[in-house]
């Protein structure tokens, strides 16, 4: 995670779900929930929570990093999540509080964010935390670009919760989110789009 992004990581929309509002004009970020790991006057960094990649299996990634898991769990039942266009192959765990490494970021009193081959290696060993996301690659903003973005209606923002970030199945995080905050999906995408 870049460095320079964590200096105030209580500030603006950190720990926060971002929902990208319909007609957002990006491919990319259609009907995108991106939990906030960081967010100040410098920029801000996310992941995707709700899109996995389907042709990358879990198994390959422990493959190709070298480590083994110990216990008997099945390594293709845990997606590999799409978190942004931005360092496609770079992993982190987006994990609960009960996990914790010196390499860790707290984003908040809830979760944390470990992007090591040591948390990889416990994860798939059983020792790593009770609720996680593993994702490859990251959303990222400029300093300013995000304010922009919000100023402009392109996201909606959500506070998160360990049920939306982890046990919401991912097909239904977005309206599920959206649901959180009163706002029906059909009657925003009917409103989509009208001056």
């Amino acid at each position: 995670m870049p460095s320079h992004i964590i200096k105030n990581k209580d500030a603006y929309m950190t720990g926060k779900l971002l929902l990208a509002a319909p007609g957002i004009g990006d491919p990319r970020f259609e009907r995108a929930v991106i939990f906030m790991c960081a967010h100040d006057e410098q920029g801000a960094m996310g992941f995707m929570v709700n899109y996995t990649m389907p042709n990358v299996p879990f198994s390959k990634i422990v493959e190709q990093t070298g480590v083994s898991a110990d216990i008997n769990i099945d390594l293709n039942a845990i997606h590999v999540m799409n978190g942004g266009p931005v360092e496609e192959s770079r992993g982190f765990l987006l994990h609960s509080l009960d996990f914790v490494q010196k390499d860790t970021i707290n984003i908040n009193q809830k979760y944390g964010v470990t992007g090591t081959i040591e948390a990889l290696r416990d994860f798939v060993q059983g020792k790593g935390p009770q609720e996680s996301l593993f994702v490859l690659g990251h959303a990222g903003w400029s300093a300013g670009q995000l304010d922009q973005e919000l100023q402009s209606n392109a996201w909606l923002v959500v506070d998160s919760t360990p049920d939306l970030v982890f046990k919401t199945p991912v097909k239904d995080k977005w309206s599920a989110a959206l649901a959180s905050i009163g706002i029906n999906p059909a009657m925003l995408s009917s409103l989509s789009g009208r001056a």
